[in-house]
Order: structure tokens, then sequence, then C-alpha cells
């Protein structure tokens, strides 16, 4: 079991398998439990018929549990998808973030709990070579189903220790948009275009400001600076 930082306790979940042959970690996907207690959550990951778990969760307080070796494909993303490419389990790790969710009383997340998951996160991405555009939300890879980890999640302090990242903006990405031009620029940042919520769920990772599930002019320039950012 790979420990990170001081004060992660092995907490072990039998829900994994092999990762498939030749198959590497490239993405890292952060959740919210979505439940209303910590420990409600972490017996839920341990449970053998729940058949869900994750290679950490972090609580408030910024305690991080450990549940599946990193080499073991855990089963925390269901369907989903990036990048036109689907079974998001064996190619990521995946990060539960305890927070009770829209469900039960979503509210923002603790600084301890943040500072924590950005500590985890480096350690993750440094021994993997995860990419900061790599690291996702889980209503980024399943937006039809998936609302986590939510508006209220700091990505952008995240993507100032080039955990995720943040879109920068600049005069090049202005100027007059088609509904096409969104479609296509979605798709080619990495989002399944054609569900119907893939704008909303950009919109809360990158414009919480902006949920209106429609792409507006400040939508569009958001995604010409990441495309332009990636190179995609």
């Amino acid at each position: 079991m790979t420990r990170t930082g001081t004060g992660c306790i092995d907490r072990p979940s039998p829900n994994h398998g092999p990762r498939p042959e030749g198959v590497g970690v490239e993405l890292l996907i952060l959740h919210y439990t979505g439940m209303p207690t910590a420990e409600s959550a972490l017996s839920r990951l341990c449970e053998p018929a729940a058949q869900v778990s994750a290679h950490y969760t972090v609580d408030e307080d910024g305690t991080v549990y450990a549940h599946v070796p990193e080499d073991r494909r855990a089963w925390h993303a269901g369907l989903s998808s990036w990048r036109g490419q689907a079974d998001v389990n064996s190619r990521s790790i995946g990060i539960e973030i305890v927070n009770p969710g829209h469900e039960f009383g979503y509210r923002p997340f603790p600084a301890a709990q943040m500072a924590a998951v950005a500590d985890l996160c480096l350690d993750i991405m440094g021994r993997h070579g995860i990419a900061p555009a790599d690291v996702l939300g889980h209503s980024d890879i399943a937006p039809a189903r998936k609302e986590d980890p939510g508006e209220l999640f700091d990505w952008p302090g995240l993507a100032a220790r080039g955990i995720g990242l943040w879109p920068k903006v600049c005069a090049v990405d202005d100027g007059p948009f088609t509904e096409e031009e969104a479609a296509d620029l979605l798709k080619r940042y990495g989002y399944d275009s054609a569900c119907p919520r893939a704008q909303l769920a950009f919109q809360r990772h990158f414009q919480p400001d902006g949920m209106t599930g429609r792409a507006d002019a400040e939508t569009v320039r958001r995604l010409r600076a990441l495309t332009r950012m990636t190179g995609r």
C-alpha cells in the first residue's frame, strides 16, 4: 500500500482488480464522497457488496486514508470517458474527498483538506508522470451522471500549485463563436461533447459563476484558452 504524507492511514478495500497489461496510469480523478459522514463513505468504499472503491480518501481535517495500491485498478470512475477513451478506471488513480455533496448539504472544502489533497496529488503526479491537464473531476469524465467534486471545489487554487489547469484567457481568445465551435472545443479538450450535460460539466469545473449549461462568450473564451494552453 502506498503511503503519502503524515497521517496516512491504511484502510484497505477489497474492491479492486489488475490493471490491463501494458496500460499505465495517465489520469488522476478527483471525487467527493457524497455521503452524510466520512465514516459512512469509508465503510462503503471498503464494503465488498458495494463494488466501489478509490485509491485514497481525504477527510476534512486532512487525514489521508489509503484503500487500494496504486498498481491496482480501483472502481471509482464507473461509466465514463475522456478524450474518446472509455474504461477510465484502468488508466487512472481515484481520490475521494470527504464532502456530503449536493444531496446531503454541499459545502466548501476546508483549507486543511485542500492542502492535503494538493500534497497527495503532487506526490501521485510525480510518481506517474501525470500532466496537470490530466487531473480531472468525476463530472468531467461522466457528465451525464456526476456533479463532483462540484462548483465549490478550489480548482484555481490547485492549478496555482501545478495540479489541473485553469484557463489563462488573453485577447487571442476573444471573438464571435458558433455552437458548432463550442462543441468542437469541448471535444478537443476531452469531453464527450455528444452528452447534453458536457457544457454544464465544463462550466462546473472552469466557470462556476456561469453554470447555465449553454455556451456563452466567456465559456468559449475559456475553452479556447485551454485548448491553446494544451495544444489540443
